[in-house]
């Protein structure tokens, strides 16, 4: 070893070691927010515990179970609506998180208003089964029926036995059909996780009105809803003119009911 590396070895090892020193606790720090934030939780220090689990949120991006914190934390400060929102959030990342949905449930049984389920059976039976799992899971289970499918054919036409010929052909034709269905769940599950057209009422009490009007007109119908709200976003127009509002949703509830809310007294989910 020369002389040059012999002396400049011992610096190396002194920077090394002091940048292993000032990137640990920032490390640490990153990954123990939540566990702050759950240390505040349980010692009731709810409005400190959501600000760690918010930082959280930025720095280490979201998860399920973080935004379930998070609802529990908003329903602890008197919030139902926020902690709707970030019930719904967490199911949308992860539809198997019983803990969400069973305290979705219970919020949403303590809201003033419970709107009435007009979807017919069939609907609802999709959706349940669109929110039974990720779509990353629905996404693994569609290619493993085109798989099974793809099998069953290789079976109808490479097989000289005549009842495995009969049965790769009406198996890859019940196949297609599941494989079809599948891939329509799993494309709904991704859509729903991207989407962000439904919200919740925020505001302790919001009015739906039949235009996008702040404005107390005669013609215009009002109807009161309240805290915890869940409506269908399908459209939204600026109202410049207006000063109290600056932007009105077109929103539905009960799947046919449509009406107009102030953008300012919900949230997207």
């Amino acid at each position: 070893m020369n002389r040059f590396s012999h002396n400049i070895i011992p610096y190396l090892k002194t920077i090394a070691t002091a940048l292993i020193i000032a990137i640990l606790p920032m490390a640490a720090h990153a990954g123990t927010l939540a566990e702050q934030g759950d240390s505040a939780y349980n010692k009731k220090n709810f409005t400190e515990a959501l600000s760690l689990y918010r930082q959280a949120l930025e720095k280490d991006g979201t998860s399920s179970k973080l935004y379930y914190n998070i609802g529990n934390t908003y329903y602890r400060l008197n919030d139902p609506g926020h902690a709707v929102i970030n019930y719904e959030r967490a199911l949308n990342i992860d539809p198997s998180n019983e803990d969400a949905r069973t305290n979705l449930e219970y919020v949403n049984s303590k809201i003033m208003d419970k709107p009435e389920d007009d979807s017919t059976f069939l609907s609802n039976i999709h959706h349940r089964m669109i929110a039974s799992m990720s779509p990353d899971a629905w996404a693994w289970f569609a290619f493993a029926m085109f798989v099974v499918m793809v099998a069953a054919l290789a079976l109808y036409m490479f097989s000289s036995n005549i009842t495995a010929r009969k049965v790769g052909f009406f198996g890859a034709f019940v196949l297609l059909a599941v494989f079809a269905y599948t891939l329509v769940v799993a494309i709904s599950a991704a859509s729903r996780y991207d989407s962000h057209e439904y919200a919740v009422v925020t505001a302790p009490t919001t009015n739906l009105r039949s235009t996008p009007s702040s404005s107390n007109s005669k013609n215009d119908k009002v109807v009161p809803i309240h805290v915890g709200t869940k409506v269908q976003i399908l459209d939204s127009i600026p109202t410049p003119d207006d000063p109290s509002t600056r932007m009105w949703y077109d929103v539905k509830i009960n799947n046919t009911s449509r009406a107009w809310v102030s953008a300012a007294d919900v949230e997207r989910i």
